[in-house]
């Protein structure tokens, strides 16, 4: 176990020493994987940032659960017990049909015509507001309401829900295509700079095999080398995302301030910013496997 330690020790080494050795290009490919990968990660930023203005900004969704004109006391207070005590249900608030009747007899335009009505139209109502808020959660709990005895119809107001959802999901999935287009570009960066590594290298790969020399002994400093360079663009492109943020949050927040929203633009957080140097490792790994296998097998 020391021995292969120590052998990927000494890959790693050798790797960095590459790195270090061409300063110049190791900075120019650590810039270029940094702004490829810099696009989806602030990308990322933002919609986390949109998706929390948006859940400050934009009014909670309730559901306004109507019973019929038929239904008796027993049936409303029956009602009333099972949305308070349901686990899904944050708070629900009774809008009897008397006080319904009452504040349109006194609106303007149409008290007139309430009066003239021969007896009450509007029905006991139950005003739900729900734990979750996603679309799928909402319309679940208004199927269930809707079978309730003495429920004449259950609307649902997450017409804003669903489009703000979508408009999430559609921004997420430009993300992601975005991010494995550039991450393409990445590996092809990695791929081309192992294979010039292997090029220059030759003589030296040639003299190791003929000294007793794995594949895999050979292949090890170039993973180490594809891996580091990853990093080092994943490096460039938190720092990117960093700057922007910080650049972005004086502004954004005398913006948010003139609406009458307190809001800060986030940085990228730790989460992200680990996956951030893991992917771009991983890709910077991609590209030099890729690069081995196609020219070292010939």
């Amino acid at each position: 176990m020391k021995g292969w330690l120590l052998h990927h020790r000494k890959a790693a080494e050798q790797a960095l020493h590459r790195l270090v050795a061409t300063p110049v290009n190791t900075l120019l490919s650590a810039m270029v994987v940094g702004i490829a990968l810099a696009l989806p990660a602030g990308g990322n930023m933002l919609l986390v940032n949109v998706q929390q203005l948006a859940q400050r900004i934009a009014a909670a969704p309730q559901l306004s659960v109507f019973m019929s004109l038929e239904s008796g006391k027993k049936e409303v207070d029956e009602t009333e017990s099972r949305l308070r005590h349901h686990p899904q249900v944050r708070d629900v608030r009774f809008v009897p049909r008397e006080d319904t009747l009452r504040r349109l007899k006194q609106s303007e335009g149409i008290g007139e015509v309430i009066e003239s009505l021969p007896r009450n139209p509007f029905p006991d109502a139950f005003v739900v507001l729900p734990r979750s808020e996603t679309p799928e959660a909402l319309e679940t709990l208004r199927a269930e309401f809707v079978k309730y005895p003495g429920v004449e119809h259950v609307q649902l107001d997450s017409a804003w829900v669903q489009k703000l959802d979508a408009l999430l999901r559609l921004a997420r999935l430009a993300v992601t295509l975005l991010a494995a287009a550039l991450g393409t570009a990445l590996v092809a960066v990695t791929f081309n700079t192992i294979r010039l590594q292997i090029l220059t290298q030759d003589a030296e790969i040639e003299v190791s095999r003929l000294l007793g020399a794995t594949d895999a002994f050979i292949r090890r400093p170039f993973y180490y080398f594809g891996a580091l360079q990853g990093l080092a663009g994943g490096a460039v492109a938190w720092l990117v995302v960093l700057c922007t943020t910080l650049l972005l949050r004086g502004p954004v927040s005398e913006l948010a301030s003139l609406y009458g929203v307190g809001f800060t633009l986030y940085v990228l957080p730790l989460p992200e910013s680990i996956l951030l140097f893991a992917l771009a490792a991983l890709l910077g790994w991609m590209g030099a496997w890729l690069s081995l296998s196609r020219h070292l097998h010939d």
